[in-house]
């Protein structure tokens, strides 16, 4: 278990990350999300005994990183991939990190092999694509079998295939009992492999939740309706006290549950072709939680439509 408790960090007059506690769990894959310069590097940096905070502490397995004797044993972590000689092999890079960490020689060949980089263990990083880049960092992560794993946007410059491979091993994982923390900004990739959410903004804890709960907390329940008489139906149910917007599509959108719309359009005669239940999206709720947490926000273009 990674257990965060009253961190905080301070650079001069700036407070990166203020208070925050938190618990990630074994047997789940948990996601660390926030808007840009939330707080979340500085995080997981202070986790890894890269950074020291001003207050607070982290264990891991119940210790500060700093005091674990084998750390690559314990924890695998991946915060920038490209943080390699580009002169050494892929080869010699893991052999370093086996060596320096008491682990067997064979687990190199392992994890090369997971990796998928089998036929370019022997190249030097320099040459590798971003994609490739990752999978070296992925496989370093995992090269002491640890108990915990934190990756940082782990499909960074991953191609399709690659993507569904982490997506896949990072259950895996998760359902072996470890404990797997992943940092994202990718909203559809996240709500597809993630378990419970940690969500943060300008240093603070937002929210601590499993994904259902987080996404029905901050969005609103909606059906989607397809009716050949739409004005009709816009009246029934704006007596009803039932908000409706049109849709692109010339459906329309009811802030209602689908029982509700069934029993006004069985009672009003109202024709209908479909009535469905709309999913609000993890980027969704997301949006809505940290909009007041928004450090750098981009002007739309006029015109356009948000």
């Amino acid at each position: 278990m990674i257990e965060v408790t009253d961190l905080t960090k301070r650079y001069g007059n700036n407070t990166a990350v203020d208070g925050l506690s938190f618990r990630v769990r074994p047997g789940l894959v948990t996601g660390f999300l926030g808007p840009n310069g939330a707080g979340k590097s500085t995080t997981m940096r202070m986790m890894l005994g890269l950074d020291r905070p001003t207050a607070g502490e982290v264990r891991i397995d119940g210790a500060p990183y700093r005091q674990l004797r084998d750390p690559l044993r314990t924890v695998g972590a991946l915060l920038d991939a490209g943080a390699v000689h580009p002169g050494r092999t892929a080869l010699n890079h893991l052999r370093y990190l086996a060596r320096s960490n008491r682990i067997p020689a064979r687990r190199v060949h392992e994890v090369i092999e997971l990796a998928g980089l089998a036929g370019a263990a022997r190249r030097r990083m320099g040459t590798f694509s971003l994609g490739m880049t990752q999978r070296l960092g992925i496989a370093a992560a995992l090269i002491g079998d640890p108990a915990v794993v934190m990756l940082d946007e782990p499909v960074n410059g991953l191609d399709p295939e690659g993507v569904l491979w982490i997506r896949r091993f990072l259950r895996d994982l998760a359902s072996e009992g470890r404990t797997v923390l992943i940092s994202s900004h990718l909203m559809s990739e996240t709500a597809l492999t993630v378990d419970h959410l940690i969500v943060i903004g300008r240093g603070r804890l937002l929210a601590d939740t499993g994904m259902t709960a987080f996404i029905d907390q901050h969005t609103e329940a909606g059906v989607r309706v397809r009716t050949p008489e739409p004005q009709r139906l816009r009246d029934v149910l704006a007596c009803a006290g039932i908000e409706v917007t049109e849709c692109a599509d010339g459906s329309l959108s009811a802030a209602a549950v689908p029982e509700r719309i069934g029993e006004l359009v069985a009672a009003h005669a109202v024709p209908v072709h479909e009535v469905t239940r709309s999913h609000a999206s993890l980027e969704e709720a997301f949006m809505r939680l940290t909009a007041d947490a928004v450090e750098y926000r981009a002007e739309q273009p006029e015109g356009s439509q948000r």
